[in-house]
């Protein structure tokens, strides 16, 4: 058995399954971790999600933003954005069980010693802790409830304490996992700088390299961030390697040693000007 992680398809479904072909993965006996975002500003959402849950027992994925924004426009509490790609789903016969399947995705997952998550995790939380606080949101999420989504938005706080309660603590908790790159050196997340490292501003860390990180040493296998692409290092590994955007769509496989890397290249369905 073969187990292999895949960085964000946004929807390039074409892509993954040249991906999948060059690994010959075999459904019946390998298993893939995706590290969330299947949908969005890619032109197959609809196709990536039938896909991936077709799968069935082989394949995980976790929630990322982009899923998180689907789900809540289609629980009627937000709109569409200029570069969305997601109506495939929305006007799909089936999108009641897409949408309840992608719903009941977890927000951090383990695998064997693998911890699989989409964005990061703030420097305050070891992996026992982001275990309690992801499975905080997830109970929420298989709840149902749209008031979670309308409450989800927004980048505070931004500083995790024991003492958040309500929708502030389930928005940071949320935007901590699907939305992390950088913080402080005393753990403040910033959700809007987005380069790659070595541009962000005065101050702050790309989070797997934060001062006191209680999740060091843990395996972490995470996307998210195309413009740091692919990354190995902290006991870390970053697998969005911009397929969207003309890069390239990269699987690990997580159970040699050393690890090994595929990739296919993409045409790139987004230019990140526009």
């Amino acid at each position: 058995m073969a187990l292999y992680a895949i960085g964000d398809v946004q929807g390039c479904y074409d892509e993954l399954r040249r991906l999948l072909d060059h690994i010959a993965f075999a459904p019946e006996s390998d298993r893939i971790l995706f590290t969330g975002d299947l949908v969005n500003r890619g032109p197959l959402s609809l196709q990536t999600v039938r896909f991936v849950r077709g799968l069935g027992p082989a394949a995980v994925t976790v929630l990322g933003n982009h899923d998180l924004h689907l789900l809540a426009v289609a629980r009627g509490v937000s709109r569409t954005k200029k570069r969305d790609t997601f109506g495939d789903i929305l006007a799909a016969p089936d999108r009641d069980e897409l949408l309840s399947w992608l719903q009941t995705r977890p927000l951090l997952h383990r695998e064997g010693e693998f911890y699989l998550i989409h964005a990061g995790l703030p420097p305050q939380w070891d992996m026992a802790e982001a275990t309690r606080r992801a499975a905080e949101v997830e109970a929420v999420l298989r709840k149902g409830e749209p008031e979670f989504f309308a409450h989800m938005y927004g980048d505070e706080p931004a500083l995790w304490s024991d003492d958040l309660r309500g929708w502030d603590r389930l928005r940071y908790i949320t935007s901590a996992f699907a939305r992390t790159r950088y913080c402080d050196r005393h753990g403040r997340m910033d959700f809007k700088e987005k380069c790659e490292p070595g541009r962000q501003g005065a101050g702050l860390f790309p989070w797997f390299e934060a001062p006191n990180r209680r999740s060091r040493g843990a395996p972490i296998v995470f996307g998210h961030w195309s413009t740091l692409g692919y990354y190995a290092g902290n006991d870390c590994w970053g697998l969005d390697t911009g397929c969207l955007w003309g890069g390239d769509l990269t699987a690990l496989r997580l159970d040699t040693q050393p690890k090994i890397r595929f990739s296919v290249s993409c045409c790139g369905h987004q230019r990140p000007h526009l």
